[in-house]
């Protein structure tokens, strides 16, 4: 989503639509941004929060000039509706960023059975289910594709909520080497075997954006907090070290967690 927030002027809106704690940090754009979800975030900080429904936004017509859904599209109860909302509010020339889990995955199916569901009342199994829907509902012309991997940091004991469900010791008690060695070991298979036991999703681009969009899935996604850094960004910030014959690590630049290196290859 850094592709879009970063061509946004000040002065501009952007729509951070089921945002949580928000989806991006409040540096990461000039524009503002109004985060939006059914509840209220435990610390605001000074964010601009709107309580609602995605399906009846209380907004004007096309005053956003970008929105973001990150992973939230598979919550809204009345999808169809959301999305005819997210091309109401947002401005003919607009930018949109979705991002929605593969119902098909082993993550998505291990995110559904730790959490009972985990709130998800829409399955997603084709990106191109996904885009034309959205580009019905919005207007908006598809622009990019990419795959998003998981390193299955939402079964991170630091993440993990208390009491922390049982289930959580049958997939290695959510201790930060099991996640290692998992996220290691999925990589190489996908890589090498052309099996998808590390993707977890896909992120969509549609409307008016000048940025290059690189399309390769990112290999390197923090065990502890989520976030995805292209390989080359590591090395040239020189994060990344040998650590034992035929394994590489990089420290987190967002957490300074450690973590698998594998260089970027693309991925179905």
């Amino acid at each position: 989503m850094d592709e879009i927030l970063k061509e946004l002027p000040p002065g501009a809106l952007v729509l951070d639509l089921g945002s949580a704690q928000g989806s991006f940090a409040r540096g990461a754009t000039l524009a503002t941004a109004i985060r939006f979800d059914l509840e209220a975030p435990a610390r605001i900080d000074g964010e601009i929060v709107v309580l609602g429904d995605a399906a009846y936004l209380p907004f004007a017509d096309g005053v956003f000039q970008a929105v973001i859904s990150n992973h939230s599209l598979e919550h809204f109860e009345n999808l169809e509706r959301s999305l005819g909302e997210i091309g109401r509010v947002i401005h003919p020339r607009g930018a949109l960023f979705v991002s929605v889990p593969d119902a098909s995955t082993l993550t998505d199916h291990l995110y559904r059975w730790l959490a009972r569901g985990g709130g998800h009342v829409n399955a997603f199994f084709s990106p191109e289910e996904v885009i034309r829907a959205i580009e019905r509902a919005t207007g908006l012309g598809h622009v990019a594709t990419k795959t998003l991997c998981s390193s299955l940091s939402f079964l991170n004991r630091r993440n993990s909520p208390l009491p922390r469900p049982r289930r959580l010791l049958l997939l290695g008690g959510g201790f930060e080497w099991s996640l290692l060695l998992y996220t290691w070991a999925s990589r190489r298979m996908d890589c090498l075997l052309h099996t998808r036991t590390s993707i977890y999703g896909w992120a969509f681009y549609f409307g008016e954006i000048s940025s290059h969009i690189p399309t390769a899935a990112s290999l390197n996604v923090c065990i502890q907090c989520g976030s995805g850094t292209p390989a080359a960004t590591l090395k040239e910030r020189r994060l990344v070290r040998s650590w034992l014959p035929g394994f590489r690590r990089y420290t987190c630049p967002g957490c300074c967690a450690t973590n698998p290196f594998i260089e970027e290859k693309n991925l179905r």
